[in-house]
């Protein structure tokens, strides 16, 4: 009896606990830097640095470690290193200030090494297990790590005040413990040693670039309508939540949907426009609900764009998957970190609605790198 369903269960349960855990830290902001904890901004903010930084070393080196340990064994490091960074958490919560503070960096290094570890991994195996329909796997797989990410600062929420704060990074490290178990199968498809590969630059400028207005849209949008426009906080978290689940439920929809019906490429020039065009309009608009429904619609236009790409280079460099997808993922990060962070301090020369305004541009980079990446996949192809 084949063990490939149980395989394909392992790949997207990894998703869900890495998007579920990955969010834990800003779903405790408010619990942090309240009794007894008491961290001041600057130490939370600080908290975020080994994070990306962990999660950029981590998914740069994947394909180094998969080349010496093999894949499966990659795969399973990640979810280790994920296990462990729980169980800090789970120590923290029991710890005094000082010792939690040093357990919760730790462990945002190790989440974050985790994150690049796991993510090339299951990428590579969802490409692969999914042959013929790598763009749709790679989308839906995104789409239960951003389902994870909208839905575990709730559940955090209440599994504290129905049972114990630590009681969800618990159920996160035991969920990681039984994917653990299964062992998937290697795949040789990586050859070289070279950490970069020749005409990579394109697949991961333009999912950097993305993720700047991802970046910008997800930890802004609260923001803006709450302070900015005066709208209070229930609907700067409406606007967030807006985005996150328009999102996953456009790289649902748009996920399966045969080629024949509609090109990627068609939709990889769609949602660049739609991105450019939701930045353009946000400034002009007011009232709660309009802008609201802004921001959902900014989540449909992000929806397919990475995950299409991550797609796209995967089947550009069919022999070097893990190191791709890694770079790839290293470039997300490094591009979220910057749409944030590079936000609050421009925030100092300008105001938040005419940055929205002149992030329209980003639809130029965006339309030449969706031509781009789709004609070399193409010309691959042909050759």
């Amino acid at each position: 009896m084949s063990r490939r369903p149980l395989f394909i269960a392992i790949i997207y349960l990894a998703g869900f606990l890495q998007g579920s855990d990955f969010v834990l830290i800003p779903a405790l902001g408010n619990t942090l830097t309240a009794a007894p904890y008491h961290f001041s901004s600057a130490a939370y903010a600080l908290l975020f640095l080994p994070q990306t930084a962990g999660a950029v070393i981590g998914a740069s080196a994947a394909g180094w470690v998969q080349r010496v340990l093999g894949m499966g064994r990659l795969f399973r490091l990640g979810l280790l290193t994920n296990l462990l960074a729980m169980v800090l958490l789970l120590l923290a919560t029991h710890a005094d200030r000082q010792l939690a503070y040093a357990l919760i960096l730790a462990e945002t290094l190790l989440l974050g090494i985790g994150f690049g570890w796991t993510l090339s991994a299951i990428n590579h195996y969802s490409a692969n297990f999914f042959s013929k329909s790598a763009s749709a796997s790679i989308t839906l797989l995104n789409a239960v790590i951003g389902g994870a990410t909208a839905l575990s600062p709730y559940l955090l929420t209440r599994f504290r005040s129905a049972i114990d704060l630590g009681a969800w990074p618990m159920l996160l490290a035991a969920g990681f413990a039984c994917a653990i178990l299964p062992r998937l199968p290697e795949t040789n498809d990586d050859d070289g040693a070279a950490f970069w590969v020749r005409g990579l630059t394109p697949f991961v400028s333009i999912v950097l670039v993305y993720a700047v207005c991802e970046g910008s849209f997800s930890s802004w949008s609260s923001v803006y309508l709450s302070t900015d426009k005066h709208l209070g906080d229930r609907m700067g978290l409406l606007a967030l939540s807006g985005f996150w689940a328009s999102m996953t439920l456009f790289r649902i929809l748009l996920a399966p949907l045969p080629e024949r019906w509609i090109s990627r490429r068609s939709l990889l020039f769609a949602s660049a426009v739609g991105i450019a065009l939701c930045f353009a309009m946000l400034p002009s608009l007011s009232g709660a609900w309009t802008l609201v429904g802004a921001f959902a619609l900014a989540g449909a236009a992000c929806s397919i764009y990475y995950p299409f790409v991550m797609s796209l280079g995967l089947a550009r460099f069919p022999r070097q998957q893990t190191q791709v997808a890694g770079l790839i993922v290293a470039a997300l990060m490094v591009g979220e970190g910057l749409g944030s962070y590079g936000l609050g301090r421009l925030q100092r020369f300008a105001s938040l609605g005419h940055i929205f305004a002149a992030s329209a541009l980003w639809g130029i980079p965006l339309l030449l790198g969706a031509w781009l990446t789709t004609r070399r996949v193409a010309s691959a192809a042909s050759r």
